[in-house]
């Protein structure tokens, strides 16, 4: 086994030699429950979730970190234009959130930490950082807690960027409080109407960096082995709290793997700019597998561009590969995943995750299998069905797991089942006494219900029409 993965820090693709031998462990910065979520926000649970499922395929127990910031100006100003608690925004969000995870196959992390819940870890660093002349109480005695950038000299590195030609924070309606305008917020001092925790230096709540990095080392240790988020988040947001978290003696994360973006038309996905697509509205565009699909094709580093074009050309693809492994169960009957992925699909997903190559690898597999279909091999067909089945699991797309099942509609998928072979045995009747009319009639009524009938060498089968 020899994993790579592209380290932002690095600017390169490095070797993957995690702290523990047989164990990873993993920090996501997950949500901001200000609104529900977009394609954009899931495309960093899809490509994390594959990059875990990979880990543990080779044999590695994966610990998986994924915060939830609860408390925030963009949460407390919504609140406010909405004329209710910040908490029912954070917690109805929060929901909607977890929903979206689940719709499309996302594991659930092994913890999931909400910001609010960690005020007594979030003072424990400041006293850290403030002790080792890292961090510094507002003089004005306002409960602010600003970390002194000037203090941490390899400020920048992670962005590569050089802190003499950065602007200010700008994360404070006042910067006189400031030693410097690059200083940013550790803790907010406490506002009328806003929700505030008891500090030292008087009462306030969280920024925005603390928050991660208590959340990320109380349960993953002082030293962990990936954080990963999206590119957008490398500045400021990981680069503060790489500096804070080591300027206050922690070794933190030792590779950095961002996602790229999601856009529409060349503009990043944002609520603010009115171009959001929200997972229940694409779920009804496109199943949720054939959407997961869609969001896992590229490279998780290259930027999307979203296109409805493009998102029915993945559902296509997907049913491509869901076709064979339909009509090879329908042939040979049960076939599980076989133990082990082909070397090739390994290979790409070893050089830092490409899943685009790993597909190829799978559509490769499913061309073949189309072949030996037509050709009758069984075995063959058993053979290339239990592979590809193999690499559908560690991509979360296997039609035939638990996740993507008929589910709660296991029961009314019988009845349909049942009533679809009852029209098939009249129209094979029709068909046998010579009246094709009335046994296209019958498939056309078939076909105005949804159901779409192929004949095939071994009979007939049907499947539901898709969009």
């Amino acid at each position: 086994m020899s994993l790579r993965f592209y380290d932002t820090s690095a600017r390169q693709v490095r070797d993957f030699t995690p702290l523990r031998e047989g164990c990873a462990s993993l920090y996501l910065c997950g949500a901001t429950v200000q609104a529900p979520p977009h394609i954009g926000h899931i495309r960093s649970g899809v490509n994390f979730d594959i990059l875990r499922r990979w880990l543990t395929y080779r044999g590695l127990r994966v610990t998986l970190c994924r915060n939830v910031t609860d408390i925030d100006d963009k949460i407390i100003n919504v609140a406010r234009g909405e004329g209710v608690a910040w908490w029912e925004v954070a917690e109805r969000n929060q929901r909607a959130f977890t929903a979206a995870y689940d719709t499309l196959g996302c594991l659930p992390p092994t913890v999931e930490p909400r910001a609010t819940g960690h005020v007594p870890e979030m003072i424990e660093l400041m006293r850290r950082l403030i002790d080792r002349g890292h961090a510094y109480p507002a003089a004005d005695g306002s409960g602010d807690v600003y970390f002194d950038v000037a203090s941490y000299p390899d400020y920048g590195a992670l962005s590569n960027q050089r802190p003499d030609q950065m602007r200010g924070a700008a994360d404070t309606d006042d910067d006189r409080r400031k030693r410097d305008p690059r200083d940013f917020a550790l803790w907010k001092g406490a506002r009328p109407g806003e929700p505030s925790w008891e500090t030292p230096w008087g009462r306030g709540r969280p920024g925005w960096h603390l928050e991660c990095s208590a959340m990320s080392t109380k349960y993953l240790g002082s030293a962990f082995d990936i954080h990963g988020g999206g590119l957008d988040l490398v500045f400021p947001h990981h680069e503060n709290e790489v500096a804070q978290s080591r300027a206050a003696g922690d070794g933190f994360a030792q590779y950095w793997l961002h996602n790229g973006l999601l856009t529409m038309g060349g503009e990043k996905m944002s609520k603010s700019l009115g171009n959001s697509l929200l997972i229940p509205d694409m779920v009804r565009k496109v199943r949720p597998v054939e959407l997961r699909y869609y969001l896992a094709q590229a490279h998780y580093r290259s930027v999307i561009d979203y296109s409805d074009d493009a998102l029915a050309e993945a559902a296509a693809a997907f049913q491509r590969v869901e076709g064979f492994v339909t009509r090879a169960v329908e042939v040979v009957g049960a076939v599980e995943p076989a133990s082990r992925v082909p070397d090739p699909f390994a290979a790409a997903l070893d050089d830092d995750l490409g899943v685009s190559q790993a597909l190829a690898v799978l559509h490769g597999h499913v061309r073949d299998g189309n072949t030996a279909l037509t050709e009758g091999g069984k075995e063959r067909i058993a053979e290339l069905a239990g592979q590809v089945r193999a690499m559908l699991a560690v991509l979360g797309l296997d039609p035939l797991s638990d996740t993507w099942a008929q589910g709660a509609d296991s029961g009314l998928s019988d009845v349909v089942d049942s009533l679809v072979a009852v029209a098939l045995e009249q129209r094979q009747a029709a068909r046998a006494r010579k009246d094709y009319a009335a046994a296209d009639a019958i498939r056309d009524q078939l076909l105005a219900a949804g159901v779409v009938v192929e004949d095939t060498p071994r009979g007939p089968r049907w499947e539901l029409r898709r969009s």
